[in-house]
């Protein structure tokens, strides 16, 4: 079967991270005067100057937090980090609340508001961690003057800092006014509760009346770019079923082809109809087939019996969806339902869909907001910032308020390497040059240019 000419959407989709990829130039070392920084107002050299004066006490926070175990399931070390970030809002003049997680299986999430003359602006981070308690790598360790490693230090506790550090700047400046801000911290983000609906309830909340969403992940890790759009992440679940017989009679009509065989076809089929459509990828990961299967879902994995003189009963197959916009998405789904509804002889397919994460399409919006952080970056003597590939980015919370807003941007967390490995390491020398980025694009967000 010769594979289709990719879909319309599918190629306009592709155009607008390419539009915005131009290679960034390498950031200057932060810390200068502001005398060198001429394309600064008054205001933003007083942020700048705060930013450098606070930076002691950003790496301070940085290593409280990141000896705090907060492994998503571990949920007095989620609550206690939300407390120390609390604290810190509550001395900025926020109204903080924490979200009670029981109603989706979780810790809670912090949410915290600031109004202010100006528009409103949302920030988003996350307190959990993919280290539980029985993690061996549990301490922040200094590694020489300008590198650290610790878990969670760049996912994300690195981007809570920020967010404090900035907002710690803007007031410093007399500029903390000049926005409405709220700030959700989820406590879940690297195993979301369920309902989904409910454990993202708060979150999606916080994004009414926002003009702009700012993600403070770590991105792709380099600080030269930062996230215009992020593949949503879903699954799927395919089964076939069979007439079982001897093997002898399969093929026949009253027998078919049975439901490996069947499976075999509709996974083929995927892969020849939808692979290389740009940013869309799908992966079966876990297959069973056979006389009896037995799946346990959550946990991906289960038992499968058969014999090889039986036509197979029934296969089951989960998979993986990762798209770049809604009409991907939908796009691919009805593709991948055609294809399961065209079953072989005497067998039949069904395939059901869990959306899981939605994606941060790239939109002119974005493109838009992620210029004028470059123009802050560019302004502070710390070059461009580009597009990161998309491919090389993660689902995220930033996702679920990316349509609900005019304006998403993600990735502007602290830069580093490895992050869900006991190697994760942060690069301590940029957090005081990425907090100038982040302060200087808050403090222009106040007008609409």
């Amino acid at each position: 079967m010769s594979r289709p000419r990719r879909s319309r959407a599918a190629a306009l989709l592709a155009l607008p991270w390419l539009a915005c990829a131009t290679p960034p130039a390498s950031p200057r070392a932060p810390g200068e005067p502001a005398a060198a920084l001429p394309r600064l107002d008054a205001t933003e050299q007083a942020i700048a100057r705060a930013v450098d004066d606070g930076n002691p006490d950003a790496l301070a926070l940085l290593e409280r937090l990141v000896n705090i175990n907060s492994g998503t399931m571990n949920f007095a070390g989620v609550r206690e980090v939300g407390g120390v970030l609390r604290a810190e809002l509550d001395a900025l003049g926020f109204t903080t609340q924490w979200v009670d997680g029981a109603a989706f299986g979780r810790a809670g999430h912090l949410v915290a508001e600031r109004a202010g003359r100006g528009p409103r602006v949302l920030l988003i981070g996350h307190l959990d961690t993919v280290f539980e308690p029985t993690s061996a790598f549990q301490r922040f360790e200094r590694l020489d003057a300008t590198t650290a490693r610790g878990p969670g230090i760049i996912d994300m506790k690195g981007g809570d800092v920020i967010i404090v550090h900035a907002l710690r700047a803007l007031r410093a400046a007399g500029a903390l006014d000049a926005l409405t801000i709220a700030v959700v911290m989820t406590g879940d983000e690297e195993h979301a509760g369920e309902p989904q609906a409910e454990a993202r309830r708060a979150l999606i909340a916080a994004a009414d009346g926002a003009i702009a969403a700012l993600g403070f992940e770590d991105g792709d890790g380099d600080p030269r770019t930062a996230n215009t759009a992020r593949r949503g992440a879903g699954g799927w679940t395919l089964r076939s079923s069979g007439t079982p017989a001897h093997s002898s009679q399969i093929f026949r009509a009253d027998v078919g082809a049975g439901a490996i065989f069947e499976a075999a076809r509709a996974l083929d089929a995927f892969r020849t109809q939808l692979a290389g459509t740009p940013y869309l990828t799908f992966n079966p990961g876990v297959a069973l087939g056979g006389t009896a299967i037995a799946l346990d879902a959550p946990r991906n994995e289960g038992q499968a019996a058969g014999k090889t003189n039986v036509v197979a009963r029934e296969v089951v197959v989960q998979g993986d969806l990762r798209t770049i916009s809604p009409e991907q998405l939908a796009e691919a789904k009805a593709a991948m339902r055609a294809i399961a509804a065209a079953p072989l002889p005497g067998t039949r397919t069904v395939i059901e869909f869990d959306d899981g994460y939605p994606p941060m399409a790239p939109t002119a919006g974005n493109r838009a907001l992620l210029a004028r952080y470059d123009a802050a970056s560019r302004d502070l003597g710390l070059g461009a910032v580009g597009a990161t590939d998309p491919l090389k980015a993660g689902a995220a919370d930033i996702s679920f308020v990316a349509q609900r807003v005019p304006m998403a941007l993600d990735g502007l967390g602290l830069s580093g390497k490895d992050d869900h490995t006991d190697r994760e390491t942060a690069d301590l020398s940029m957090l005081p040059a990425l907090t100038k980025r982040a302060a200087i694009l808050l403090y222009r967000l106040r007008t609409s240019t």
